[in-house]
């Protein structure tokens, strides 16, 4: 698929709550990526490109990439379990979370900054597991981009 001219990727998206990213191929085309909440890898989505870009929807928000590390992986953390380091670290935001809505407040700044750093590396975490496994859209790079 290509791409209008100018445009600059990669692009992030919240499509319905769903995360998706618009990506420059290795031809110089463009392809689109939608988050699975069943697997929590990358669907191929380029039904959504002109969506995205040119639709005028309440539904439809350009994001950044820090914002989309933190919503892909508060989806990954609540729709996916497992074992092992990843889901260890989702169970710890997860309880800092429940804790938050147990005493009824607001996270503090360190709160805060905590579950943004956890999310930043399970996100690499879990896209370069992907990455191994061959997920052509995986990108671990994001994450620093969100820094």
């Amino acid at each position: 698929m290509t791409h209008p001219t100018g445009l600059v990727l990669p692009k992030f998206f919240l499509y319905y709550d769903s995360p998706v990213k618009l990506v420059r191929t290795e031809d110089g085309g463009m392809a689109c990526w939608r988050l699975s909440l069943d697997t929590g890898r990358w669907q191929a989505a380029d039904n959504l490109v002109n969506r995205v870009l040119f639709g005028r929807d309440d539904e439809i928000f350009e994001i950044s990439p820090e914002e989309f590390v933190w919503y892909v992986e508060q989806e990954r953390g609540l729709s996916l379990c497992g074992e092992g380091p990843i889901f260890a670290l989702y169970e710890t935001v997860r309880a800092i979370e429940d804790t938050l809505q147990e005493e009824r407040r607001y996270p503090t700044p360190q709160e805060q900054a905590l579950i943004r750093g956890v999310r930043r590396r399970t996100f690499v975490m879990f896209e370069e597991q992907l990455q191994q496994a061959g997920d052509p859209a995986a990108d671990p790079t994001i994450a620093s981009a969100a820094s």
